[in-house]
């Protein structure tokens, strides 16, 4: 089984409180790492859990309020002086590179290693990373100030082989690879054994969706539509929903209602408001709407 999780680093909202950090996860697929949002501290959180932040080749930024990105600067400094030399690509608003750019001008700092820009589009879906296994959308929210959210989408998976019939067939292991992408083999006598004999179907792709700071709008349910599992912010309790709608955040009923909406397999609920101590009667509202949902838990790996 490929690896494919998230790795909560941060879900406060605005403020770090009770042992709680601004916004940051990490998703490790297949050994490959990215980082979306980095607030104050994901530094020594990745530290704390035990990710060496030079394997992060991707990085994506929701939006610039100062929670889900002020970690960064301290963040791109580290893995300078630290002796990166990789590529680094960073996905975010166009202003991003410019707050960048300023910081390392007056500090002086010339970093060592490539930082490549890929500005994002807060008006529509766009593919903004593509590989042979994973495709990355950014989509439109709706906050106080511009703000995507993102799409994580697995490729599709190889066919299995079937190994005592591959076995029967006498059929070479360096020919494995091409039965798994459906090629017919053919023995030396010239008979036929079809891939789809000796494979069986891979398991069916996985999904994740991120939706960073939003009030609750239809504008990006199809961008989330069917995830496998979908990190939602959830920062009040629906009595405050007005409060809410003032702020441009969703209640946990809300993430609940959009879940069930959007036909997703599991929610996880995240950046909760520092009013709440306690946690439980947000789970508890969102699971009395839809039962398959968790609280986000800072050092927990989430399975897609």
């Amino acid at each position: 089984m490929i690896r494919f999780e998230v790795l909560v680093l941060g879900n406060s909202s605005a403020t770090p409180i009770f042992e709680r950090h601004p916004t940051s996860q990490v998703i490790n697929y297949n050994e490959q790492l990215f980082l979306i949002d980095c607030g104050e501290g994901t530094q020594m959180q990745l530290s704390r859990y035990g990710i060496k932040s030079n394997r992060i080749d991707h990085i994506f930024i929701s939006h610039l309020h100062g929670d889900h990105y002020l970690g960064l600067i301290g963040l791109l400094s580290s893995m300078h002086l630290v002796g990166r030399k990789s590529d680094l690509h960073i996905y975010g608003p166009a202003p991003l590179q410019e707050i960048l750019e300023v910081h390392f001008k007056y500090s002086e700092t010339v970093i060592r290693y490539p930082i490549i820009f890929h500005h994002t589009n807060p008006n529509e879906e766009e593919e903004i990373f593509s590989s042979r296994m994973m495709s990355i959308k950014s989509f439109p929210l709706v906050h106080r100030i511009p703000c995507t959210g993102f799409r994580f989408n697995e490729g599709k998976r190889s066919a299995s082989i079937l190994a005592d019939k591959v076995e029967a067939a006498g059929v070479p292991k360096p020919y494995f690879s091409l039965l798994k992408k459906g090629i017919d083999y053919v023995d030396p006598t010239g008979k036929v054994f079809y891939a789809s004999e000796l494979t069986e179907p891979g398991p069916e792709s996985r999904s994740y969706a991120y939706c960073s700071d939003t009030v609750r709008h239809p504008i990006y349910l199809s961008s989330i539509q069917d995830a496998d599992l979908l990190y939602h912010e959830s920062t009040f309790l629906d009595d405050m929903r007005d409060r809410a709608k003032e702020t441009f955040h969703t209640t946990c009923l809300e993430a609940a209602e959009i879940a069930k909406e959007t036909g997703v397999k599991k929610l996880l609920l995240g950046h909760y408001s520092a009013r709440y101590k306690v946690l439980t009667p947000l789970l508890e509202e969102a699971q009395s709407v839809f039962p398959n949902t968790e609280l986000s838990v800072e050092g927990k790996w989430y399975l897609v």
